[in-house]
């Protein structure tokens, strides 16, 4: 990959909405997407991050309660990621614990390798942790943090256009 084709990569993202129920994401094509997971920086390297890949229709329909939206229930698969406080790294200063820092670098990690392999994503953290929980059989020091479906998106479906950021101005401060 050419520096130009990760910034294009990173241009062409979107979270998509819609998938093909029946079209499966090959084994090889999950395994590189969790291996990218796997391979991300987390604070002192602790890793206080679990994958949890959901697959089985049963299991599927179980965890949809979590998330009312229609377009989720298509997804072929759904990748949740928890972790636990004690885990993870701790800022001495001021008691920081670092786990939701790493779940999102290590889900960024995964998310742009879906993309890359031509998998569609969408970040979601508005999901009911409680059913979560209850659906994947986690403890209680188990916490469910961000979860993605994993999946193609429907023959005809347009990705949208980048929406509208901030400009460098705006968002750096030089010094």
């Amino acid at each position: 990959m050419t520096q130009n084709d990760f910034y294009d990569l990173i241009r062409k993202r979107r979270s998509i909405r819609a998938f093909d129920i029946d079209r499966k994401v090959p084994d090889d094509t999950i395994i590189r997407i969790l291996e990218a997971g796997r391979l991300a920086p987390t604070a002192s390297n602790r890793q206080p991050v679990k994958f949890h890949l959901v697959q089985k229709r049963k299991i599927l329909e179980k965890l949809h309660n979590c998330y009312s939206r229609n377009w989720f229930h298509n997804a072929p698969a759904i990748l949740v990621l928890t972790g636990r406080r004690e885990d993870a790294w701790v800022r001495s200063y001021d008691r920081y614990n670092s786990l939701e820092m790493d779940a999102s670098i290590m889900m960024d990690h995964m998310i742009l390798a879906a993309e890359s392999e031509g998998v569609s994503t969408c970040w979601i953290i508005a999901f009911e942790p409680d059913i979560v929980k209850d659906v994947l059989e986690l403890k209680d020091n188990e916490i469910p943090l961000v979860m993605t479906p994993l999946g193609y998106f429907p023959d005809g479906y347009e990705k949208r256009e980048m929406p509208e950021r901030k400009t460098l101005d705006e968002l750096v401060t030089r010094y």
